[in-house]
Order: C-alpha cells, then structure tokens, then sequence
C-alpha cells in the first residue's frame, strides 16, 4: 500500500514537472515570436529617426534586434539565409532575390529616389543635349539603381549604349576620376553626387526618369511567412513609419542640423549633421494613402511598385545578373499591411 501512495505521488510529481515544462516552453515560444532582426542601411531620412527612439519596440512590444548593413545586396543575401526577417534594400537587389525565388514581399516603400540620384555632365565636357553623350565616357555603378535608370535614359533619348563609352565604377571612384577629368560624366547617389555636381550640370535625374514609366526606389521587405504571421506587428510597424515621414512633410525646415531629428540620423549612421537636411530633401516620401495605392504597392499587376520590379528583373536578366524574369511579381508585393495601418489610430 505504502508503494502504491508513493507511485502515485512520484507520478504526480512527473506529471506536474512535465506540465511545467509545456508550460515554460510554451511562454519561450510565444517571447521568441515577439523579436525580429531588422536590416537597414546608411540611407538618411525620417526612417531612422523612430529607430533611435525605440518608438517601433514601443509601438509593437517585439524585441528588434537592428542590424546596419552597407548595401542591398548583403541585405538580400542576409534575408536568403533566414537571418534577418525584415530588410530595406533598393529596388535593384530586392528584384534579383525574387527572381531567384527568395520568398519576399515588398510592404513600404521607404523613399521614392526621386533627385537623390541624377546624370551629371562635367563642365567643359562639350555635354549640352543628350545626344552630346555620344563617345563620351559615364561613369556609373554597375547593376545599380543608377545603372538601370543610365539605360532607361538611353533609351529614351534615342541612344544606342554602344555608342558611349560607360565604366564600371563606385562612387568613390567616380568622384576621384571626375576630378582627374578622366570621365566627362556620371550616373550616382550622394556624397559623390554633392561632389561632382560642384563642378557639372545635372542633365536629368532619377525622379524625372521614374515619372516616364520606370521607377526606382528603396523599400523594405519581409520573409513572407514570417510577415503574415506576425500581421499585427507588420500594421504596427508601417503606423510607426508612416508618422515618422509624415512628421518630416509636414515640416521638412524643423530639421535642423541641431535637431533631434538630424542627431537620430547621425546617430544611427554616422555623417555630418550639416549634411543631413540636404540629403534627405532629395528623396521624396510616399504618403500613407499614396502606399497603398496603385501608384506604389497596391494595383496588382499593374501597380507601380510591381511594375518596376518587372523592368528591374528584365534589365539585370540582360545584364546577366539573373536567370530568368518571373512570370508574376505582384506576389512579391504586400500593400495589405499598409492599409491595415491605415485603420489604426
């Protein structure tokens, strides 16, 4: 008798422990789901502020883990291997990891390039009109954003590519060339812009480009399956973003070099404060509204935002960059959680 009290008390110890141990494990799971890594990269603007304030950790609950990365393609190649759940990249890398069947979905698109990016003719080049282009040499960054738009304005204007001489060259190294006067000129993106542009004309820019059918962009994506389970934290999230760029429209002047909009922004990338206002003037930020609509994330097929992951994908699958160009890239865009943030207050 006394051995069957005492099986049942040890049974119902074991039974109470292992209870315990759902119980643990089940809180572990549930804190586990509440944390996300976050890539981002050394772009100024109104994202960068809520992320130095903590307000995407105060507005979700989740634990963000925020990793800074150099480009869009160490992004992509990071969100491929699982690492980081969610990522701003430009549109150029975001189009290569969905055609090689990265399972991503573009939900924000975090500034519009607009005249963050421009062609810039160097003085005493003999550069007047497009067509003075012809046998001269353009520096430009290769299976770039500026890439991409140097062909666009190629084609536009009438330009066979073989016609001009383009080099394969970073941004350090065109603003070094350009003062060597070893090129007559260039396609690229701030500090090397801010450069060359001392001493060149702007010919057309990446916000006039777009505006005739292609455009270029940095957005942030997500790992699809973890997004859409973890939809509430997405409407979140995007709320949070959304206020930070409305704040920066409604009162573009308050960023001060100073202020503690612009410290947030040297804080969490480095740089000049007295260059940050200058910089973040050259992009243009979507509105909410404008997200979800047609013109960006919305629209399906016909959406600009899937649009221009389409002629990104055509153009590095002729650059040799890709394999082959997906047959639907509206699957890789997600306007739902924008309009879920739309109903929050």
């Amino acid at each position: 008798m006394t051995q069957t009290l005492a099986s049942r008390f040890w049974g119902k110890v074991a039974l109470l422990s292992a209870l315990m141990v759902l119980i643990v494990g089940a809180g572990q799971s549930h804190a586990q789901k509440k944390e996300v890594t976050i890539a981002y990269q050394q772009i100024n603007g109104p994202f960068l502020v809520p992320i130095a304030n903590g307000d995407f950790e105060k507005a979700t609950g989740y634990k963000i883990n925020w990793r800074q990365f150099d480009s869009g393609a160490k992004v992509a190649t990071a969100m491929t291997s699982g690492d980081i759940q969610i990522g701003v990249l430009g549109s150029s890398p975001l189009a290569a990891a969905v055609s090689r069947g990265v399972d991503l979905q573009l939900f924000w698109i975090l500034d519009d390039i607009n005249e963050a990016e421009a062609m810039v003719v160097r003085n005493g080049s003999g550069i007047n009109k497009p067509a003075d282009l012809k046998g001269k040499k353009i520096g430009v960054p290769f299976v770039s954003t500026t890439h991409f738009h140097t062909m666009f304005a190629l084609e536009l204007w009438g330009i066979d590519p073989a016609s001009v001489q383009l080099l394969n060259m970073q941004p350090n190294q065109i603003a070094a060339a350009w003062e060597r006067g070893d090129i007559d000129a260039a396609v690229v993106w701030d500090p090397a812009l801010a450069r060359i542009k001392q001493s060149g004309k702007v010919l057309i820019t990446s916000g006039e480009l777009s505006k005739k059918g292609k455009a270029t962009f940095d957005g942030i994506a997500v790992d699809r399956k973890w997004g859409e389970a973890n939809a509430d934290f997405m409407a979140k999230f995007v709320k949070v973003a959304a206020d930070a760029e409305a704040a920066y429209r409604a009162n573009p002047k308050a960023w001060t070099p100073d202020s503690p909009q612009v410290k947030a922004n040297v804080k969490m990338i480095g740089g000049e404060a007295k260059d940050v206002q200058a910089t973040v003037a050259l992009y243009r930020y979507p509105t909410l509204e404008e997200q979800a609509s047609p013109a960006w994330l919305g629209g399906g097929a016909n959406g600009g935002g899937t649009k221009a992951l389409k002629a990104t994908a055509e153009f590095l699958k002729a650059q040799g960059k890709i394999d082959a160009v997906a047959s639907d890239y509206s699957k890789f865009v997600a306007p739902k959680y924008a309009e879920a943030a739309m109903k929050l207050k």
